[in-house]
């Protein structure tokens, strides 16, 4: 290995995997699909595109994006069983770059509370399990799940054993965001000191975010010898979710002197991924979120303020354009031309085909003439409901509603589904938002909780378009939805019915997760 290449972080994107099993963010196969390619624009190295043994959906999740995406590794998860690590080759095996990657717990509490196995026993499986992927697959990975928990002698004769085994990836998971960036920097330390032949295989780290160091313990890990991060866009994931991708990218990019270290990301593409994951995940990016979130590059205070017109690099340590944003306000109106409109979707940072663009600036022009200004907020709204719009049967034909101080609102909606059905449906509750809801509960007839609903202006003006976020348990599992609108009735119906839309295809493509507990 060169100096150059020894330099080389690989960028191993779990937001399909790690990242959908956050509480209602599942995604349907072609919403997996978008995201995929986005990551593969991005310039990630590896996507672990999902758990095929999971579900049947899950399985043809899988097996689409290794059919489908070109460029990066397509890996798929599975235990260290043979009827999983079968199963995941035949969902991965046709992809370009097919990987497998194989783990299991070795940690104290869960040898004794989940697995019921003995020290010796758990490097018997683990073996066994790499050296069937390596079967099927000449890349192979494994990860000892709850690693950072894991006693350091014992966890050295796993990856020795799995090592001379056949694996080529060692990944080291903090599995429950437990270890601090010096003890992590130590296990890390450790391995490379004692474990022969590590120096030819990549070693991983995979961090969560329950104590909020899942990026210091990622970074800490990589400046220890790791030199691939495991990561989801946005930090999603289960619990406090992941190592965030574009925290981690941007912090080697911006330090590079400190970290001697580098990435294959094409930074640029940050934020519009890190949007479009957002739209379909119905989870929204904070506005203090780092890199990407609304006031990562905005200043209010004054001394700020004057500081940012002498020099940008008083109080930026990096620029906006380098991840993908812009500084450009208003830039469009209802006299604009497509060319114009096309030139601005691009300056943000996304790419549509032909279609695409058709129905974005068909929408584009519609909310030009009902607002006096447009922003680049709301360009970016339109783009990512074209981007992310699930489809799905149930459309919306028209909405009516009333509302009267000391009185139940009332709604009427019309609903249409693509078999043909056509249902009218009234209802009153407590105001606006909630009648139209009632009312489409009750046209569909899904067992709906709503759980949560918030509202956030996308842009500036009187006339700014309004986000309506909302979250829904159905059957015991939760759906998040949002939608945009200058109407924030019809943004919250509109995100209401994408939710019930993804219900219905989760229906017909996924039955329940068999598996629990993995990295």
């Amino acid at each position: 290995m060169s100096a150059d290449d020894s330099a080389r972080v690989l960028i191993f994107d779990t937001t399909l995997r790690d990242g959908e099993q956050s509480p209602g963010c599942s995604m349907s196969r072609d919403e997996k699909l978008r995201v995929a390619r986005a990551l593969a624009e991005l310039g990630v190295d590896v996507i672990e595109a999902g758990f095929p043994a999971a579900s049947a959906g899950d399985w043809e999740a899988v097996h689409e994006v290794a059919r489908q995406v070109r460029g990066p590794v397509i890996c798929a998860l599975a235990r260290c069983s043979a009827d999983d690590i079968d199963k995941a080759w035949s969902a991965v095996a046709v992809a370009e770059r097919p990987r497998l990657h194989v783990f299991l717990a070795t940690s104290a509490i869960h040898r004794e509370h989940k697995l019921n196995m003995a020290r010796e026993e758990i490097i018997r499986v683990a073996v066994e399990g790499v050296r069937r992927a390596r079967g099927h697959c000449a890349d192979v990975e494994f990860s000892p799940e709850d690693a950072s928990r894991t006693e350091l002698e014992f966890l050295g004769a796993v990856v020795q054993a799995v090592v001379d085994a056949g694996a080529t990836t060692i990944n080291i998971p903090d599995t429950v965001g437990y270890t601090t960036p010096q003890e992590f920097h130590e296990t890390f330390s450790y391995l490379r000191a004692q474990v022969r032949g590590i120096d030819r295989i990549t070693l991983s780290v995979h961090c969560h975010d329950d104590l909020g160091m899942a990026v210091a313990n990622s970074l800490s890990a990589v400046r220890a010898g790791a030199r691939q991060v495991e990561c989801t866009i946005n930090g999603i994931g289960e619990r406090a979710g992941n190592c965030a991708l574009e925290e981690v990218v941007m912090a080697l990019a911006t330090r590079a002197a400190q970290f001697g270290a580098r990435t294959g990301i094409h930074t640029q593409r940050l934020y519009p991924t890190c949007r479009l994951v957002s739209a379909l995940t119905g989870m929204p990016i904070p506005r203090n979120k780092a890199v990407t979130g609304e006031n990562a590059f905005a200043h209010e205070s004054g001394i700020h303020q004057h500081g940012m017109l002498r020099h940008a690099a008083t109080y930026e340590i990096m620029r906006p354009q380098d991840v993908g944003l812009t500084r450009s306000h208003l830039v469009l109106g209802k006299h604009s031309g497509r060319h114009a409109f096309r030139e601005r979707v691009r300056e943000l940072g996304f790419e549509l085909d032909a279609g695409e663009l058709d129905e974005a600036f068909t929408r584009f022009k519609a909310l030009a003439d009902r607002k006096k200004e447009l922003f680049d907020g709301d360009i970016e709204a339109l783009v990512l409901q074209v981007e992310s719009g699930t489809g799905g049967p149930w459309t919306l034909v028209s909405l009516t509603t009333e509302a009267t101080t000391g009185a139940d609102a009332s709604a009427v909606v019309h609903l249409r589904h693509s078999d043909g059905r056509a249902i009218e449906q009234a209802a009153s509750g407590d105001g606006p938002v909630d009648a139209a809801l009632t009312a489409i509960e009750h046209a569909i007839g899904l067992p709906l909780r709503l759980d949560k609903f918030e509202v956030r202006s996308v842009s500036g003006g009187e006339d700014a378009q309004g986000e309506a976020l909302l979250t829904v348990e159905c059957e015991g599992r939760s759906y998040r939805g949002s939608s945009v609108s200058t109407n924030i009735v019809e943004a919250g119906v509109l995100a209401f019915l994408e939710v019930i839309n993804r219900i219905e295809q989760s229906r017909a493509a996924r039955r329940p997760r068999s598996a629990a507990g993995v990295a």
